[in-house]
């Protein structure tokens, strides 16, 4: 029986109003029976950083080193740890117990490189979310309906809980920083456009869906809001147009043409019919996902952006952002 693969957890954070989440966190991240390391990576935040540095003296505390935004600091993660399997958890999600072990038996599979868990959404208010359909849970960074209900291969992981072979992601170059998050602007994608590079690269690379990895990922008040569904739903657009660009329509829209044919359209009568309890409510976030996530796509098509470019793609975009706002 062959040794056991080493793993290192890596959380990344930005802000210190997360720091109470961040501690919970990494703790979580301390307790699983299969963590070889713990490397924690602060997205230039000094103060931020003095104060974990403080928090855990014996664990890898670091500094982006590469441009601000969640790509780099996962990159400096990859490159500072020492596991043959880097798992990335977010600095608002709280692992299960177990979280790690799911994970880590799909790697038994040498044809495996990447393994995403389950995110339970945790609402600041008790009561549940009022806005949001099960559907649409993807905008809050959890899992939502349409995803496999069982371990099955996927495109793509979500980003608060993953984990890849070190090798894989450094052979493919690392998290492309033209597209993810920068602090609070809600780009989304890098770790598709990653999952989506390994395997164009390598057609017998899998990715896999473990829903019985499970994380609770604290969502704060302002994503309950309107505003923050429309940003969301906008710059999801403006990244899947960067995807296309850059990986081709095939791979990049794959599992969104599934999604807005068959999933949405059902979410939408079955919310119309539900209307003494919120379902209208529910029924017009779901038409603003939709046509946000288009205007976005179209902006990101009128830029002509890639993956490839500069950090000059978030200029363009701002240019013709105005829905977004």
């Amino acid at each position: 029986m062959s040794a056991p693969l080493t793993v290192t957890v890596v959380v990344c954070a930005y802000t210190q109003r997360r720091w109470h989440d961040l501690q919970d966190s990494v703790e979580s991240a301390r307790l699983q029976s299969g963590t070889t390391e713990v490397v924690v990576v602060i997205d230039h935040e000094p103060e931020l950083l003095r104060m974990a540095q403080d928090r855990w003296p014996t664990l890898t505390v670091l500094e982006n080193t590469e441009a601000r935004g969640l790509s780099g600091a996962r990159n400096t993660g990859v490159r500072a740890a020492t596991g043959e399997v880097v798992a990335f958890l977010d600095d608002d999600a709280i692992a299960d117990a177990d979280w790690l072990t799911w994970l880590m038996d799909a790697f038994d599979d040498v044809h495996v490189v990447g393994v995403g868990g389950h995110a339970q959404p945790v609402w600041p208010d008790e009561r549940g979310p009022r806005l949001y359909p099960d559907e649409l849970l993807w905008i809050v960074g959890c899992s939502y309906t349409g995803l496999p209900t069982e371990t099955a291969d996927v495109r793509n992981v979500i980003g608060c809980s993953m984990a890849f072979r070190r090798a894989a992601i450094l052979t493919a170059g690392g998290f492309s920083s033209a597209v993810g998050r920068v602090g609070n602007v809600p780009l989304g994608g890098e770790e598709t456009e990653l999952c989506i590079r390994i395997r164009q690269a390598d057609p017998a690379a899998r990715v896999v869906y473990e829903p019985m990895s499970l994380v609770h990922h604290r969502v704060s008040a302002d994503r309950g809001t309107w505003r923050y569904l429309r940003r969301r739903s906008f710059y999801e657009g403006v990244s899947k147009a960067v995807l296309s660009r850059s990986l081709g329509r095939t791979d990049s829209l794959s599992s969104e043409s599934a999604y807005l044919t068959r999933v949405l359209p059902k979410a939408f009568f079955r919310e119309l019919g539900e209307f003494r309890d919120g379902g209208i409510r529910r029924a017009a976030a779901i038409a603003l996902t939709v046509s946000a996530t288009i205007a976005g796509y179209a902006v990101g098509v009128v830029s002509g952006a890639t993956a490839a470019d500069s950090p000059s793609l978030s200029k363009q975009i701002r240019r013709h952002a105005v829905v977004a706002r």
